[in-house]
């Protein structure tokens, strides 16, 4: 049955936030970048820029992330832009093109230390039953197809039988959801070192975040050492496929933590990711913005739905996250380890002119 859904889109977003008629400037973003922000600004003239000081008054600023940024004007809005939560085949660290963008103004999703878009969504906005079936159905196709933000790794990995496996997710140390968004553990080894104290009879796996295998990002504090606190270290296996067989995911913000809830495993968060504090995961920390329960399809329905953008890979324009599944699970179907193989040759030299080792 095909749903007349519209997709989400720039002139939209700018229209819903007052903003439209203002010259838009994208600050920072290099070459390789600009081709994804001209398929997410649409309709709007993007002019490329270094410093910010050469953006006007009354005009748009695009930025990465979260990183800092003074603007020379009061009036000049502010919009953050970061990858969304379904984002393409292959890393954004070896150059795959986002078939999703998230935008945002003063704090993006992983931002704990304000309110994002996002959690204004979760905690305010009132879910109809059309959405929280749309979300539901959205649910069962990503877990059927075994799709996730990154879709890459295809060795097998079986659990060990008669064991509670907990899995926990590393990441990437430097990356702005551990400085925004774990006020407490902020380091893998701590995490690991935690999990196992605390269960000291689960079966405890540990799998490096994939940026961190692949070389594109450098190993957290003493994580050479993960197998000192684990029973087993995985590194080339989907994610998907390796939440279908854990029993927990006990983590600090990783977005595993969403993607094992949508396939219902219980999920022990030791940070404030997007989806801690609505009831549907062990907190170790507050936030005390967060007041709601929610179920798992209202969850889904925003994060999935009504937050991000999805803008199509084979020139489609703006897509709905039911076509970007679609596109991902081609694009998976097709070889794409020979398409990223560029990209993962231009990544090394570049970990080799930087010293990442």
């Amino acid at each position: 049955m095909q749903h007349s859904f519209e997709p989400n889109n720039w002139a939209n977003f700018v229209a819903q936030h007052g903003l439209e008629g203002r010259p838009v400037f994208a600050l920072g973003f290099n070459l390789h970048w600009r081709k994804s922000l001209n398929r997410f600004i649409t309709g709007s003239e993007i002019s490329n820029v270094r410093s910010a000081h050469k953006i006007p008054s009354g005009a748009i600023a695009l930025v990465w992330g979260q990183r800092p940024v003074e603007l020379p004007g009061s009036d000049i809005a502010l919009v953050r832009l970061e990858d969304g939560f379904l984002r393409s085949v292959g890393l954004g660290a070896e150059f795959a093109q986002p078939l999703s963008w998230v935008m945002d103004f003063n704090h993006l999703y992983f931002d704990a230390t304000g309110p994002s878009r996002l959690e204004q969504l979760l905690q305010t906005h009132s879910f109809s039953d059309a959405q929280r079936k749309r979300a539901g159905e959205l649910i069962c196709n990503i877990v059927g197809a075994g799709l996730s933000k990154y879709n890459t790794a295809s060795e097998l990995w079986a659990r060990p039988e008669n064991e509670r496996v907990i899995l926990v997710p590393g990441q990437v140390e430097t990356d702005a959801s551990l400085a925004f968004g774990a006020p407490g553990i902020k380091t893998n080894i701590e995490l690991l070192k935690t999990v196992r104290q605390q269960n000291p009879k689960a079966w405890v796996v540990y799998k490096p975040h994939p940026d961190v295998v692949s070389g594109a990002r450098k190993q957290g504090e003493g994580e050479k050492k993960a197998s000192q606190w684990c029973d087993e270290v995985i590194t080339s296996v989907s994610i998907a496929s390796v939440l279908d067989q854990v029993d927990e995911v006990h983590t600090l913000t990783s977005l595993t933590g969403f993607e094992a809830l949508i396939r219902n495993k219980p999920v022990t968060c030791f940070g404030l990711p997007f989806y801690a504090g609505w009831g549907l995961t062990a907190d170790m920390l507050a936030c005390s913005r967060r007041t709601r329960t929610l179920s798992i399809n209202e969850l889904a329905h925003a994060a999935l739905v009504q937050y991000p953008m999805y803008a199509s890979l084979i020139g489609k324009g703006f897509i709905t996250p039911e076509q970007a599944l679609s596109e991902l699970h081609h694009g998976r179907s097709q070889n794409a380890a020979v398409k990223s193989g560029f990209g993962k040759m231009a990544r090394k030299v570049i970990n080799l002119v930087k010293g990442v080792q």
